[in-house]
């Protein structure tokens, strides 16, 4: 009879996996990046069509960090990204997966995609 086979490492007990809801985690030198949600109407009131929004969280470039890879950031100097600052990404940088049940929308891209920290 075959062994399950472990995985290489249990998510649950990585300190790195904390706080990350979405299920996934990042290798090399990607990020994950939890996006901020699109407006549903304008100031004005009017209600945005569902592919105006798909369209806008597509072109998304403000978010949070949310999980970071083993390799990334190691090349950098002066101001490293941690997990939880509020990011600026290239727009249109990355994937953008689905994760899970949730609605929230993340974004995978290299570290070298994130042009800034947001205060």
């Amino acid at each position: 009879m075959k062994q399950a086979m472990k995985p290489a490492w249990n998510p649950e007990d990585s300190p790195i996996w904390i706080d990350n809801e979405s299920g996934m985690m990042p290798v090399e030198y990607k990020v994950l990046v939890k996006l901020d949600p699109v407006e549903e109407k304008t100031k004005g009131g009017i209600i945005i069509t569902e592919e105006r929004k798909e369209r806008d969280q597509m072109a998304g470039t403000e978010g949070t960090l949310v999980a970071i890879g083993g390799n990334a950031f190691s090349d950098w100097s002066g101001l490293i990204p941690r997990k939880g600052n509020r990011v600026l990404i290239s727009k249109y940088a990355g994937q953008t997966p689905k994760a899970g049940d949730t609605k929230d929308l993340y974004r995978f891209c290299n570290d070298k995609d994130i042009i800034a920290v947001i205060q």
